[in-house]
């Protein structure tokens, strides 16, 4: 009886000591958004689109130059890059930075673009604005036309360079920071933005035009690969940075920003530090519906696609699914068809969704079986004609 109690003793102590000096499971709280120079700033997830950081995200502000990464979105999307263009005589001159177009000069689009994304070339701007929209007027229309439809609620385009010569010229952080995540989706931008440097044609010279890239990130930053630069005396220094590492891309906007460079370095790092992308769905994942939903016998839903999302280490908790079926009845006769969806929520906000299709089992063979029987039936022939003979 004594020795029971002193084992029972020494268990309890061994279970103590176990229970303190193993660690407890703790949920590390993300560190504090860095403090900014920037009037106004964002950070998105380029993929995703989710907005990682706001300041003052919502405020109509001055965008300097920062309004040619949609001037060069809508000439790639709607111009053709090989086409021949001549410098009219609106866009000679045009205050500001310049690649010094000359009346009459002929580039094609690519070259102009290069011109308005390295050099922030005004007079490349105004070139290729009156070449895609006609005019000036009837350009700003077709940005304004493209803001509205990426979502840009609280923007206004009234020229294609970004000169203070409005005051209904105007965006806000998270509007841009949404347009930089748009334009990044395109092949040919993101090539533009992310070069160093450029020789395009000059037209009666002997030599070409070298543009070097203004925007010193893609040589401060590890990874960094757009976008674009700005700057006038009412916007103050404005920046659109953007940047890869292990295949994720994020983008900052910084409005009225003394310290720019610093700012989208420190907005960036702490982007990728906080905001892991975590898979929650996986690519041919079995889903159960959650709803009244009659699966024939050896029928499943399955995902179509992986789908990964930026979230904190405390947010994964407040992750949830839904299936949305189009039919109340999965039969085997609609194998490998979309069948419904697996919505994904982050609290009440809906993330994503992820089609399902139909996957039917295969049948089991059971031609080896008989195959068997049918030699076992052989040889007991041939030995019984030989036993017999």
């Amino acid at each position: 009886m004594n020795i029971r109690k002193y084992l029972s003793g020494v268990l309890v102590v061994f279970l103590f000591i176990q229970m303190v000096l193993t660690p407890a499971a703790v949920v590390k709280a993300a560190a504090a958004p860095p403090g900014l120079s920037a009037e106004g700033a964002a950070l998105i997830d380029v993929e995703s689109g989710r907005i990682l950081y706001s300041k003052n995200g919502t405020k109509k502000m001055r965008i300097a130059s920062l309004t040619k990464t949609m001037t060069a979105i809508v000439a790639i999307e709607m111009g053709k890059l090989d086409a021949q263009v001549t410098v009219p005589p609106q866009a000679v001159g045009v205050e500001g930075s310049s690649i010094y177009l000359k009346n009459g000069e002929k580039l094609t689009l690519e070259e102009l673009l290069y011109g308005l994304m390295l050099r922030s070339g005004n007079d490349a701007a105004v070139t290729i604005a009156m070449h895609i929209g006609g005019s000036v007027p009837g350009f700003t229309y077709l940005m304004n036309e493209k803001a509205a439809m990426i979502g840009m609620e609280y923007t206004n385009f009234t020229n294609p360079h970004g000169l203070d010569d409005s005051n209904q010229h105007y965006s806000t952080p998270e509007d841009m920071a949404k347009l930089s995540a748009y334009a990044l989706h395109n092949p040919v931008f993101r090539q533009i933005v992310s070069t160093k440097v450029k020789d395009i044609s000059w037209e009666g010279e002997q030599w070409d035009r070298r543009l070097l890239n203004k925007n010193k990130m893609l040589h401060l930053y590890n990874g960094a690969d757009g976008v674009k630069t700005g700057y006038t005396k009412l916007a103050k220094r404005c920046l659109a940075s953007s940047a890869t590492r292990n295949g994720r891309q994020l983008a900052t906007i910084t409005l009225n920003a003394s310290d720019d460079w610093n700012d989208s370095a420190k907005l960036m790092d702490w982007g990728f530090a906080n905001y892991p992308l975590q898979e929650l769905v996986k690519n041919g994942q079995e889903v159960k519906p959650d709803t009244p939903v009659t699966l024939e016998a050896g029928t499943h839903l399955v995902t179509t696609n992986a789908f990964q999302y930026p979230l904190q280490t405390a947010e994964i908790e407040a992750i949830h699914k839904r299936v949305v079926m189009g039919e109340s009845t999965v039969t085997s006769k609609m194998n490998g068809q979309l069948a419904g969806f697996l919505q994904l929520y982050l609290k009440e906000k809906r993330i994503g969704q992820v089609p399902l299709l139909v996957r039917v089992d295969t049948p089991t063979l059971a031609a080896p079986q008989a195959s068997r029987s049918m030699w076992e039936q052989f040889w007991g022939i041939v030995s019984g004609g030989l036993w017999s003979a």
